[in-house]
């Protein structure tokens, strides 16, 4: 996915009321900006660090610029912008970069389904009619060397498109939790059982009853944010 025009280096001051952020730029001085993700964003920002903005063009939009990209004291990228997420997939399924999802002669996006009123990210389908359930998650927490948790914060949310998922492959159809991860320094991903323990033991139950558990990462830069390789999944 491109981002035009290239993202803006800013200081991150603070981010408050889930929303917003504050900034400074050495030329544009302190102003609000815009902060497209409502979840916890543990371990994605501290005052200090680089914070990557998206220019809207818009002077009439009351926040213009939008934070897209944390980058650490160790140069590391995080991908804040939730937003983006189900672009980058829908992208990488259409440039046929993931074999588990290649085979499909349809693609829907936002597509009601499920008993407990639901809307799944992605629905493929193939010539045979059988339908395919992606729902895509963001993974951005890291903790020690190399390991990415999901969810950050208990995802009551997530417990139930996991239901919802495993009612997809009881019904015969397929089903895909795809996770993504927006962190150049996660190699791997895991449920997060010390934040959400039902969460950790509902995503075992959904592994055992057939639904597919995948992980890729992203490659992070000013002007894009793509998919890059398969990391391992541990449950």
């Amino acid at each position: 996915m491109n981002l035009e025009p290239e993202l803006i280096p800013t200081t991150l001051i603070k981010r408050y009321k889930r929303f917003l952020a504050d900034v400074s730029h050495p030329e544009m001085g302190e102003f609000t900006v815009h902060c497209p993700n409502t979840g916890s964003m543990k371990n994605c920002w501290r005052e200090g660090w680089t914070a990557w903005l998206l220019d809207s063009n818009n002077p009439k939009r009351k926040y213009r610029y939008t934070w897209v990209l944390s980058e650490d004291p160790q140069k590391e990228l995080i991908g804040v912008n939730t937003h983006f997420a189900n672009n980058i997939v829908v992208e990488a399924i259409q440039n046929h970069q993931v074999e588990i999802l290649s085979d499909f002669e349809r693609l829907e996006t936002e597509v009601k389904y499920g008993e407990e009123n639901s809307r799944i990210d992605v629905l493929l389908s193939d010539s045979d009619g059988v339908k395919t359930f992606v729902e895509v998650k963001s993974v951005t927490l890291r903790e020690g060397q190399g390991d990415g948790f999901f969810p950050d914060a208990v995802s009551v949310r997530g417990q139930k498109h996991l239901r919802e998922l495993m009612s997809c492959v009881a019904s015969g159809d397929k089903a895909v939790l795809f996770f993504l991860v927006q962190h150049s320094a996660i190699e791997r991903v895991k449920p997060a059982e010390h934040i959400d323990p039902k969460y950790a033991e509902l995503i075992k139950d959904a592994q055992a009853a057939g639904v597919k558990i995948i992980a890729y990462n992203t490659r992070m830069s000013a002007s894009e944010i793509s998919l890059e390789k398969e990391l391992p999944v541990i449950i």
